[in-house]
């Protein structure tokens, strides 16, 4: 039998909880444990005047900005847009359903000014790297660096001689065919992975922010965000309680 027919109805009263909406297995959830933003508001309090009118929340913005660099969306006009509709967003910025979501243009101020201004974005870098270290997953050892060069692919290859007194050269080959250098090209490919990701998955394969600021706020919120989907990864999230 045909159902009646269902006519939307206002209510006056909604009770629901967003964290019933959010999947056990999403990403945010699993990244959400390893965000610490303890301690913001004192770091960043020399940097608001005593007076006026109330700004955004700075922890909205880093967690609205944590959600952009974790899941790809560089727009900031479109990552305004995508937390004001996504549920898991909400939630994952304490927004609740009826937050208020800032304009875009608040980023651009606080990235000039407070934030740059206070070295946020390189001490959200390097709490997320402390957790890395607790947890075991960086151990100080070594590290290595990615050495590609981007080429045209219609440039002329180039054939170059080889010579019998090249002994640096020759060398070099010696070293490559060793086990060290085969365990050197090992590590150094997981290094070039990671670069990869963040062109790829991160959508970092062109700045979006100008000058050599503007460039290490990226890297810092892109390494940032890399760090706690490799926590999020590695580390088995537990059952979590409901609301």
């Amino acid at each position: 039998m045909m159902g009646a027919r269902q006519v939307e109805q206002g209510a006056l009263f909604y009770e629901i909880s967003l964290d019933t909406h959010v999947p056990a297995d999403h990403l945010l959830r699993a990244i959400d444990r390893f965000v610490d933003l303890t301690g913001l508001r004192q770091e960043l309090a020399p940097f608001y005047a005593s007076t006026g009118r109330p700004s955004v929340d700075p922890e909205l913005m880093i967690r609205m900005l944590l959600v952009g660099y974790c899941l790809g969306i560089r727009s900031e006009r479109r990552l305004c847009e995508e937390v004001h509709l996504n549920l898991a967003y909400r939630w994952f910025c304490r927004l609740g359903l009826d937050g208020r979501v800032p304009d875009h243009s608040t980023f651009s101020k606080n990235r000039h000014g407070r934030f740059r201004d206070s070295a946020l974005l390189r001490r959200l870098f390097e709490t997320v790297l402390a957790r890395c270290i607790a947890e075991g997953l960086v151990g100080g050892e070594g590290f290595a660096v990615d050495g590609s060069l981007s080429c045209s692919p219609n440039a002329p290859a180039r054939k170059i001689p080889r010579s019998i007194h090249e002994g640096a050269r020759q060398m070099a080959r010696d070293i490559c065919a060793s086990e060290a250098g085969r365990t050197s090209r090992r590590e150094r490919k997981k290094v070039e992975m990671l670069f990869a990701h963040l062109k790829r998955i991160l959508r970092l394969d062109r700045l979006r922010l100008r000058g050599p600021n503007g460039a290490r706020d990226e890297f810092h919120l892109a390494a940032a965000a890399q760090n706690l989907r490799k926590l999020a990864k590695l580390i088995p999230l537990g059952q979590p309680s409901l609301a």
